[in-house]
């Protein structure tokens, strides 16, 4: 059932060098935007957090959610991608409480974590033909058998799940769910486009590239490179310090002037640049096509990157996470720049009650 139309949600997004929240209230087929805010941070959450990191994750959380004045008691954050194993694996068409035990046995051939520290989810996909791209791991192939059914197989480490529970409950918020941030980006940047679709989403330390089908994720593969790796090759290469290098960055792009920079940049952005090709072309081997690609993510600010994608040989875009969203005219200047910054949040506030 989906929820009131009244009802406010809450999306949060732990990244790994910002607190973003985004309060949405559903209106129509859009929603309004009633807050938002985003805040430093120094770490990532994850499975061998001290107490003294949760604690400080939670001040910022509270301060966050205080000064930004959000009021919705509608809850859902997001998962890193980097903490959760994703798998689109081939199941034999059975009832679906056959399937979810025959899952469960599977699932030990995918998932490198003992079943008992896991909290594993899945839910079947749709097929566009007999011919679908199969994920293992970071080896893929593709099935063409009728008689099976396509299951997107999530597994988190549960003590991932509990640091994130506790931060958000110890800043007083009851969490509705947790969700992969590929599916919150899915959800605010492809929504219903019935097309394939490349998601290359630039973090600070890490990025993800992500196969869309239909609005289902049909693969996702992380990367330990981000917005941050690009600077810190700067400033190494140049003797500068961290902020400098994040100025010439922003400055100079990847623009023929000032060589020096776009060329320090080009070996970090071709490690993203390689994997999408990869995946491009084991896709397309079998016949099927992606049709576009998408940027998002604060690193994907970069000038002219996406013309640097462009090598990959299809269309390239900056993402719009706020296509559905309304806003106030005066807010046009300041929302719009922090739109890829916020795209994850945005996606967890629209998310529907499931």
């Amino acid at each position: 059932m989906l929820f009131s139309k009244s009802k406010s949600r809450l999306g949060i997004d732990i990244g790994t060098s910002n607190i973003k929240i985004v309060q949405l209230r559903p209106k129509d087929n859009k929603f309004i935007l009633e807050t938002y805010g985003l805040v430093n941070v120094a770490y990532q959450l994850g499975s061998k957090e001290s107490t003294s990191s949760i604690s400080q994750t939670t001040t910022l959380l509270k301060n966050l959610i205080k000064k930004s004045n959000a009021t919705a008691t509608s809850v859902v954050a997001s998962l890193p991608n980097n903490v959760v194993f994703t798998s689109v694996i081939d199941m034999p068409r059975m009832p679906e409480d056959e399937l979810r035990q025959a899952i469960e046995f599977e699932a030990k051939k995918y998932v490198p974590l003992p079943l008992e520290e896991i909290a594993l989810s899945w839910s079947q996909i749709e097929d566009r033909s007999s011919r679908q791209i199969v994920s293992e791991g970071s080896q893929s192939s593709f099935a063409p058998d009728n008689s099976k059914t396509k299951v997107l197989l999530t597994a988190v480490p549960t003590v991932v799940i509990d640091n994130y529970v506790r931060v958000l409950k110890d800043a007083g918020l009851e969490p509705e769910a947790l969700e992969i941030e590929a599916l919150a980006l899915i959800r605010s940047l492809v929504g219903e486009d019935p097309s394939t679709v490349l998601v290359i989403d630039i973090g600070a330390k890490n990025s993800s590239i992500n196969l869309v089908d239909r609005g289902y994720l049909r693969l996702s593969k992380n990367l330990t490179v981000g917005g941050d790796t690009v600077t810190t090759s700067i400033a190494q290469s140049l003797s500068v310090n961290f902020a400098r290098a994040e100025q010439f960055k922003k400055d100079f792009g990847l623009t023929s002037q000032g060589q020096q920079i776009p060329q320090i940049m080009r070996p970090i952005l071709d490690i993203i640049k390689n994997e999408a090709m990869q995946l491009i072309n084991l896709f397309e081997s079998r016949g099927q096509q992606i049709s576009k690609i998408l940027l998002s993510g604060g690193g994907a600010k970069l000038p002219n990157l996406a013309e640097y994608f462009q090598i990959l040989g299809k269309p390239v875009a900056l993402a719009n996470p706020l296509g559905k969203v309304v806003y106030p005219a005066e807010l046009k200047g300041i929302i719009e720049p922090l739109g890829l910054n916020l795209a994850a949040a945005i996606g967890l506030a629209m998310r529907r009650e499931e």
